[in-house]
């Protein structure tokens, strides 16, 4: 008895996964930009406020004057952006200190977003921070948001709530505050 040959049995979807296979780096090439605005968006939005504030403050950009400031405007951080200051090392607890990673380039007066790449190589966490959506409270129910949730927004206000019990009494206490944390909540300068 003979054997005959073995036939090649095609997948449905293996036509679909050549294509893929060849036409992926270009459609990852064509996609890069559109995601690369938010890439770095708590580093580049921080150290660009930080740069005009020195631009205002100093004439001279050294890199001691720098370090100084960048260590004293990171005391009064919170957050995301304290986050940032502890990354390179602008905190008192901070593990490592790249300070310089950020001073150095800045008394030459590289680009922000320059600056931030470079912090990307030495360490990829800068550029994870993202800031928190803001929230509207005027389109948004808050008795259908979660306590997690409710709890967020006032951490975020610094407000607690102590004798909230219920859910109600988190979304009482944030309709009462709104009027002072919404109307005037400007992004505050360096």
């Amino acid at each position: 008895m003979q054997r005959q040959p073995a036939r090649a049995v095609r997948s449905p979807c293996a036509g679909l996964a050549l294509a893929l296979l060849c036409t992926g780096p270009w459609l990852a090439a064509a996609l890069a930009p559109w995601g690369h605005e938010a890439q770095c968006e708590v580093c580049k939005g921080f150290l660009d406020r930080f740069y005009n504030s020195l631009k205002e403050k100093h004439s001279d950009f050294t890199v001691a004057t720098i370090e100084k400031e960048l260590v004293n405007s990171c005391m009064d951080t919170k957050g995301k952006e304290h986050r940032l200051c502890y990354y390179i090392g602008a905190t008192s607890d901070a593990a490592t200190k790249i300070i310089s990673e950020v001073s150095r380039p800045m008394s030459a007066h590289v680009p922000v977003s320059k600056i931030c790449e470079k912090l990307k190589k030495n360490d990829i966490q800068i550029c994870e921070l993202k800031y928190e959506r803001k929230l509207d409270l005027n389109s948004v129910d808050l008795s259908k948001m979660r306590v997690a949730e409710l709890r967020k927004i006032l951490d975020s206000w610094g407000e607690v709530c102590r004798a909230c019990i219920e859910k109600t009494d988190f979304v009482n206490l944030i309709k009462e505050l709104a009027p002072k944390y919404t109307l005037t909540n400007p992004k505050s300068d360096l």
